[in-house]
């Protein structure tokens, strides 16, 4: 009997080869549908078997003694955090180091972006305490709802007051930055007022990179126990097929540069600042990047204990 594997996932370019069967899996069917926002609970899902993963929610989870969902470790997303820090185009900040003392916004207090994002701070000597954070949704066309969990300290972690978007708090004054993992609508326009607190940001993180020596992991491959109880292989078969196609997707961009007119240029950059293996998935190879997140959330109070790499990946590293 052929296993079929319902997974959700954002809707990633590298998962194109996948979803049009140029990339197909040995001795299991692949169903993909491409969602606008993860599942709020994959390990209770009736619709999926695996999917993409907070890599914060896991890492909570599993502090919590909470093994409903094995996760591995592939990062499906991954991300530097200083190009996500925003302000307006007449603010004087252009560095981490002014930010003691300011009023920012996050879409999301626990978020392992957000978790990423305070720890740039946290480099420059500004912890949680030093700053006055406000959550809450980035746009008015965005979703009103709870974006603290129970993380919120009255005058240092706070709701967005009124429940005004992050925008809005920031282009009125009442804001001096926000934190967001993706740009607003309408950020590229001339007439947005916005900008990137670092001016020079892609320099910022090339220095970043080679002082940590990764990527940042935001998203991560997870999986419900009981898949991979009964079929052993199955987990890692399914990495597997994933990086095959997003390797075949970087071959194509190789050739198919003209989707911008300078996408040849970044993939000239890229291959020159940084190793052939910066998005490399696996144990060993994410072993430091895992044990710092892990850190931070100790650290920033979002975990009671600081987990091992191995408490997080225990599947990954028997």
């Amino acid at each position: 009997m052929t296993i079929t594997i319902r997974l959700a996932v954002r809707d990633w370019d590298y998962f194109t080869p996948l979803a049009l069967g140029d990339i197909k899996p040995k001795h299991f069917t692949l169903m993909i549908d491409r969602v606008g926002a993860l599942p709020q609970n994959l390990a209770n899902s009736p619709h999926y078997d695996a999917g993409e993963v907070s890599f914060s929610r896991y890492a909570r989870n599993r502090a919590g003694n909470d093994e409903s969902l094995l996760a591995l470790p592939h990062f499906l997303m991954r991300g530097f955090r200083q190009r996500c820090i925003l302000t307006t185009e007449n603010s004087p900040l252009d560095a981490l180091s002014q930010l003691a003392g300011k009023r920012i916004g996050v879409t999301g207090w626990h978020h392992s972006g957000s978790v990423w994002t305070r720890a740039l701070l946290r480099r420059e000597g500004i912890e949680t305490k030093d700053v006055h954070w406000y959550a809450g949704r980035l746009a008015d066309t965005h979703p009103i709802m709870d974006r603290l969990g129970n993380f919120g300290r009255p005058g240092n972690i706070d709701a967005a007051p009124g429940e005004q978007s992050l925008i809005a708090l920031l282009k009125n004054g009442e804001l001096d930055a926000i934190c967001t993992p993706f740009m607003p609508d309408g950020y590229f326009s001339e007439t947005s007022g916005l900008r990137q607190l670092l001016r020079d940001f892609r320099q910022a993180e090339l220095d970043y990179f080679q002082a940590v020596g990764y990527i940042p992991g935001i998203h991560v491959l997870g999986m419900k126990p009981e898949i991979a109880q009964a079929h052993p292989w199955l987990p890692q078969a399914l990495s597997e097929v994933i990086d095959q196609s997003y390797a075949l997707w970087m071959q194509k961009r190789i050739k198919y540069t003209d989707t911008t007119p300078w996408l040849l240029d970044d993939l000239r950059r890229t291959a020159r600042d940084l190793p052939a293996n910066w998005n490399e998935n696996g144990f060993e190879v994410n072993k430091v990047m895992i044990a710092d997140f892990a850190q931070e959330l100790y650290e920033q109070k979002i975990t009671e204990n600081c987990l091992t790499p191995e408490a997080l990946f225990p599947y990954s590293c028997r």
